[in-house]
């Protein structure tokens, strides 16, 4: 058969149900083989978009996501892409088509080297040079994006290969890859020396990561807390795999964290790190983070390990392996729990003198919190979240409260404006029984709003909730506080017309300028038929707080 027609039996052997991409000169071999293979394509409308979507379906599901693109520009246009999956550890296959063998390095018409381009944000790359190459390298991709530390492979397809006959035969062995063999069980040693220093600990911190989300290890991490009343936060990226109504819960650490989160990690003797890799939003001043505390660092990438902060007692292993031995060993010791009696005290203190909280508005002014917290109640908390990047975003981490795992989804490392309503049409295709909402802003919506198109043609009936502010607020933020005020090209203006925009594109557009009528429109666009979006008028000029200032300690927060 036709190495395009194999390369689709390779995807559906490995589960695939699902496709983003744009077709182009290079990739047509691979379109039309797609017209008869048993899968889903979504045609997105930017490249970029369709590897978001990738993303954010790889979030919702825990399936590797896949995202297509011809060469040249459709290939260039996925770099934002891999890289957002690179830096938050995203399963994804990007299928790039390339030109034909024989205009390689000729500089040819719509030529990259997108493999060269990739090379330091992809956790692998593979560039076929032969045609019998392509189904085995599927595999490859696959088992390589989704084992050990997840992340985006690329596999470049020049046409010629593409179209080339094959001898192909269907793979019923898994992938073996002599020079990849993740570490994934831990050193039970090290677990046991854990076990006995959470156990004499005075003051400890479980500190939970994205690393348990991609680890689907929610269940495990609870167990871990219940085994005694351990203090429990997390980073952005691990929002959910511990309930925001559990007690022990402590809130989201980091810059935009809460007090108390950040003020137990200060005091804390014991930081049990899991899944999670002391970024700098969480550390601040790195010199000056958690003065008093050794470190338990538990993650299946060993390059993380003592990165930036010195692991004590480093376990190299997958999370959900690894925290039912952690569970285990440390209920075999005779603990005291009124050990941590005073810990609690002077955690509850903080809670009580430091609560997450807002000014509220005047007549009729639509805070953007107030926004977040009925979302919150008018979806029951139970919806998929994908946001975009910027204020709205730490808003919704802030005041959403997610009890479950895989329902936040976000740009965490790298940030990247334009991500939340190709993430969340991904989170939607991946799960269609589930309300999937787009929290963003209008700075960044305008960035990929043309995939309103998207969610329209390809009936996706994702929920976009804007707050409009008419700033790139967090941009905003900085300047007014770290800039004298000097505000430079953070100012959106009131263009677009949102609802009208919407319409063109053939969604439902609706618009809420006072807070007497928030609840009743967020309902309305809850309840609307196919995609919709809310312009919600927010104060202009609130800032996001608490907030640790860039390069200071976490006991600098203000606000």
């Amino acid at each position: 058969m036709r190495a395009a027609d194999a390369l689709f039996k390779s995807l559906e052997v490995e589960g695939v149900d699902h496709i983003f991409g744009i077709p182009g000169g290079a990739n047509l071999p691979t379109y039309d083989a797609l017209v008869d293979a048993d899968l889903r394509h979504v045609q997105a409308r930017h490249e970029q978009a369709a590897g978001h979507a990738a993303e954010g379906y790889a979030h919702a599901s825990g399936k590797v996501g896949v995202a297509f693109g011809t060469s040249g520009p459709g290939a260039t246009n996925l770099v934002t892409a891999i890289a957002d999956a690179m830096m938050d550890s995203v399963p994804t296959v990007f299928i790039t088509g390339q030109v034909r063998t024989d205009l390689i390095g000729t500089d040819g018409f719509q030529e990259a080297d997108i493999v060269g381009i990739t090379m330091p944000i992809v956790k692998h790359s593979l560039l076929c040079t032969e045609p019998e190459h392509i189904p085995e390298y599927v595999h490859e991709a696959f088992h390589i994006a989704s084992t050990g530390r997840p992340g985006p492979v690329l596999v470049d397809i020049p046409q010629d290969l593409a179209r080339a006959e094959i001898d192909y035969q269907e793979r019923t062995e898994p992938v073996d890859l002599s020079g990849y063999k993740p570490t994934v069980e831990g050193n039970l040693k090290q677990i046991r020396l854990a076990a006995k220093a959470m156990a004499n600990a005075r003051r400890p911190v479980i500190y939970s990561g994205g690393g348990v989300n991609l680890g689907d290890a929610s269940a495990e991490l609870r167990e871990l807390c219940a085994s005694d009343k351990f203090p429990v936060t997390s980073t952005l990226m691990g929002l959910g795999c511990f309930p925001a109504d559990d007690e022990q819960w402590l809130g989201m650490l980091g810059m935009h964290g809460t007090r108390t989160a950040n003020y137990a990690m200060d005091e804390a003797d014991l930081i049990i790190a899991i899944g999670a890799r002391f970024d700098d939003r969480i550390t601040g001043k790195l010199s000056e983070f958690a003065p008093s505390a050794k470190f338990i660092h538990i993650d299946i990438d060993p390059a993380e390990i003592s990165k930036n902060v010195p692991a004590h007692i480093p376990i190299v292993g997958d999370v959900k392996l690894v925290l039912p031995k952690l569970t285990r060993e440390y209920q075999t010791l005779q603990t005291d729990s009124s050990r941590l009696d005073g810990w609690w005290s002077r955690i509850k203190a903080w809670q009580g003198e430091y609560p997450l909280t807002y000014e509220p508005g005047g007549p009729g002014e639509i805070k953007p919190q107030l926004m977040v917290q009925k979302l919150h109640e008018l979806t029951g908390g139970d919806a998929i979240v994908a946001s975009d990047v910027g204020q709205h975003q730490m808003w919704a981490a802030q005041y959403y409260g997610f009890n479950q795992p895989r329902r936040w989804i976000n740009s965490g490392g790298l940030g990247t404006m334009g991500f939340g309503l190709p993430a969340a049409i991904g989170a939607k295709v991946a799960r269609p029984d589930d309300q999937v909402i787009c929290i963003s802003g209008d700075g960044s919506l305008i960035m990929n709003i043309q995939e309103m198109a998207t969610a329209v043609n390809e009936e996706v009936p994702v929920k976009v909730f804007l707050m409009n502010n008419g700033f790139m607020g967090m941009v905003r933020q900085w300047q007014e506080l770290f800039w004298s005020e000097r505000y430079s090209g953070v100012e959106n203006g009131p263009s677009p017309d949102w609802v009208k925009l919407t319409e063109a594109f053939g969604a439902q557009g609706l618009r809420c300028e006072d807070s007497a009528d928030l609840e009743e429109m967020i309902v309305a666009t809850l309840d609307a038929d196919g995609p919709a979006l809310l312009d919600v008028r927010v104060s202009p000029r609130e800032n996001c707080y608490p907030m640790i200032p860039a390069g200071n300690a976490a006991r600098d927060m203000v606000g």
